[in-house]
């Protein structure tokens, strides 16, 4: 295949809303030793892309400053060295950065076969959001079958993975939401609660579901007033993994006697920094647990919309309305 010397992409013109998300024309990405190119056919859409046009979430040293974290396509060159998958090869993959465009190179360990009977719509949905649940709620917080697992969000890309990992494994899932869709669509899912944090005390729901036990996992993205809300209603012995800070990287006070007295493990958890190595196990780890489920129809990712390249505008403004339910996407 002889590929073009340039490409379309979005490029964030300076830090603000998502009309600062325009169209240019770059050269298109040479992959480098152990790198793939990817050529694009759908795009994923995070909270970390609207964050970093906001001008909240830089890239870090080496990266793409171009926004988008996970593409799905056709791989159509090899950098040196990289044996992993061969011209033609339909994958999946987490980029570091540059997934709103044209062509993406990415390196070979973190890309995976596009799983077998989904559109390319769906396997670009997967990569961050999954990578994300698997090694924050799984590989960290070592949620087990029989466990309860709290997921605030639910109707969120993060929150839908979570709901259907949790239930494929054999795990309780309770999540808060807000709205009737968004808790109607997380009980179809498989959630076991769905709590409308608007409406009800989710720290007094929690306990009522589990006979005073509380969760043995929560996953929350929310921070803020929540932080001392997940300490009262986790388990003895629960595990907290903080990957998102939506309501505030601070807090006014804290009583801390929870942790010691449950003997709570609070973390936290960023993804696009991590090594290459780091990142290539969470995609080995997925490969091995996550892509059977896939094969036996136990996990689908959920498409909230898709957007055109053109209209990536639109696509950060329907996340920022918060009334999505699932991923959104972008198609080339």
């Amino acid at each position: 295949m002889s590929l073009p010397t340039e490409m379309t992409c979005i490029a964030i013109k300076a830090p603000g809303g998502p009309d600062m998300l325009q169209p240019e024309t770059r050269p298109v990405p040479l992959p480098g030793p152990h790198e793939i190119l990817v050529k694009t056919a759908a795009a994923g859409v995070n909270r970390p892309d609207v964050s970093q046009r906001l001008g909240r979430y830089p890239p870090p040293p080496g990266a793409s400053d171009l926004p988008g974290l996970e593409v799905a396509g056709e791989v159509v060159a090899l950098g040196e060295g990289a044996t992993r998958f061969k011209i033609g090869d339909k994958v999946c993959a987490l980029a570091n950065g540059g997934g709103y465009a044209e062509f993406c190179a990415v390196h070979e360990s973190h890309a995976l076969p596009a799983p077998q009977g989904f559109s390319m719509i769906e396997a670009g949905a997967i990569p961050e959001t999954f990578f994300t649940v698997w090694v924050n709620a799984f590989m960290t917080g070592r949620l087990a079958a029989g466990e309860t697992a709290l997921v605030h969000g639910g109707s969120s890309g993060i929150g839908t993975t979570a709901i259907m990992l949790a239930k494929a494994i054999g795990a309780t899932i309770i999540v808060t939401a807000g709205g009737q869709d968004k808790l109607d669509a997380c009980r179809k899912l498989g959630a076991d609660l769905a709590i409308n944090y608007r409406t009800k005390d989710f720290v007094a729901e929690v306990k009522a579901f589990t006979n005073g036990r509380g969760a043995d996992l929560i996953l929350d993205m929310v921070a803020g007033p929540y932080v001392q809300r997940n300490l009262e209603c986790a388990a003895m012995d629960g595990r907290i993994v903080q990957i998102a800070y939506q309501q505030g990287f601070k807090i006014e006070a804290l009583d801390m006697r929870p942790i010691s007295a449950k003997r709570i493990m609070y973390t936290g958890s960023t993804l696009r920094p991590r090594t290459v190595a780091q990142k290539g196990a969470i995609a080995d780890s997925l490969l091995e647990r996550v892509w059977p489920l896939f094969a036996q129809g136990k996990c689908r990712p959920v498409i909230d919309s898709t957007f055109p390249l053109r209209d990536v505008a639109k696509a950060h403004a329907r996340m920022e309305e918060g009334n999505h339910i699932g991923k959104i996407v972008l198609t080339m």
